[in-house]
């Protein structure tokens, strides 16, 4: 599809198959951009060349080579600096340095487009040191109102919407006539599988902030408690992944080309990037809808998984029209036992 909305990538260091570079040019029609963390900088997931001391030397290597086949295909660069902690080097000159060396370097190897923060310091850093450089604001950031756009104006070029209204029609079209009036961007985020207003979101964008000190402890628990692998351990639950996400299926993608030019797909962490990118790109999925979102929850579910192909026609418009209120609603909790199948294993 050459027109009409293209994806935001995440770049994923494949060791082992395929390069992500070689997926990213199979699919270059509908990609727009690549989004990626640099080594051991924190971000918004875990760093891609340390695994609990383990180094791998040849990550860089193969980032750069990666980093600019992809730069030949005319798809831009976004540099994630998009941590939700950085510690005690919060609003320190020492932080300020790793960036700026940091964008320095990648401009002069590779050229990058944009950047991604959640620290409205790392913004700033940015703004003033790199004038010209795209900023955009992280969907982790949760910024839903205009209000909130407003306050933050100054720094950010664009908005990653919070993903919470990505079936909210009043809401996004309040949010893109704001950005369109102020010379913003305003993008979304498709295949979340995190939980809608996730009473533990902050904490564990903390946790991950700081994964490479964290799991390199004896910890009082494996797991975060509270969070969405606790909760869909319990059949009763299950429902939720309907009721209470924000994911939009590949078949409905083209219903918001009036609000977004480019949509973001979560594939760093998905042990199947290319299956995620391909059913975006084709706007169809044959398969359980929880294998393309991030997190993944297939697991929990086996040996059920939610069919793609069994929603109803009518799924798009009831949960763009509805009044969010599921205890006078049936609608998602009816959908959920028709698509529920048992898989034959």
């Amino acid at each position: 599809m050459e027109d009409g909305i293209k994806f935001s990538v995440g770049y994923q260091l494949i060791e082992e198959g395929k390069f992500f570079s070689e997926i990213v040019n199979d699919f270059k029609y509908s990609i727009d951009e690549v989004y990626f963390a640099w080594l051991n900088l924190p971000s918004g997931r875990a760093p891609i060349e340390n695994k609990a001391g383990y180094i791998n030397w040849e990550a860089q290597k193969q980032m750069e080579y990666e980093l600019k086949e992809i730069k030949k295909l005319g798809i831009k660069l976004n540099l994630l600096l998009n941590a939700s902690c950085w510690g005690s080097l919060s609003l320190s000159v020492n932080l300020a340095n790793t960036i700026i060396s940091t964008i320095d370097y990648l401009e002069n190897l590779i050229g990058i487009d944009s950047i991604t923060a959640f620290s409205p310091a790392v913004a700033y850093v940015v703004r003033k040191n790199f004038p010209e450089m795209e900023i955009r604001a992280s969907v982790n950031m949760r910024i839903g109102t205009v209000s909130a756009m407003e306050q933050v104006s100054e720094l950010f070029d664009g908005f990653v919407m919070q993903r919470e209204y990505n079936r909210n029609l009043e809401k996004i079209t309040e949010l893109k006539k704001w950005c369109d009036k102020n010379g913003k961007k305003l993008s979304m985020l498709a295949n979340s599988g995190c939980i809608n207003f996730c009473a533990v979101q902050l904490f564990h964008d903390n946790v991950i902030a700081h994964e490479s000190e964290v799991f390199t402890k004896i910890n009082i628990t494996d797991d975060i408690p509270g969070n969405c692998w606790t909760h869909y351990k319990k059949h009763e639950n299950w429902k939720n992944l309907l009721m209470n996400h924000s994911w939009v299926r590949p078949e409905d993608v083209d219903f918001y080309r009036n609000f977004f030019q480019v949509i973001k797909l979560a594939t760093r962490m998905n042990p199947e990037p290319e299956k995620v990118i391909q059913a975006y790109s084709m706007r169809k999925y044959h398969g359980n809808l929880l294998d393309i979102l991030e997190p993944n929850h297939a697991r929990l579910l086996f040996p059920y998984i939610i069919d793609n192909k069994k929603f109803p026609e009518n799924w798009l418009k009831n949960i763009t029209s509805c009044h969010k209120n599921c205890k006078i609603c049936s609608f998602c909790e009816e959908t959920f036992q028709s698509i529920l199948t048992k898989t034959r294993e």
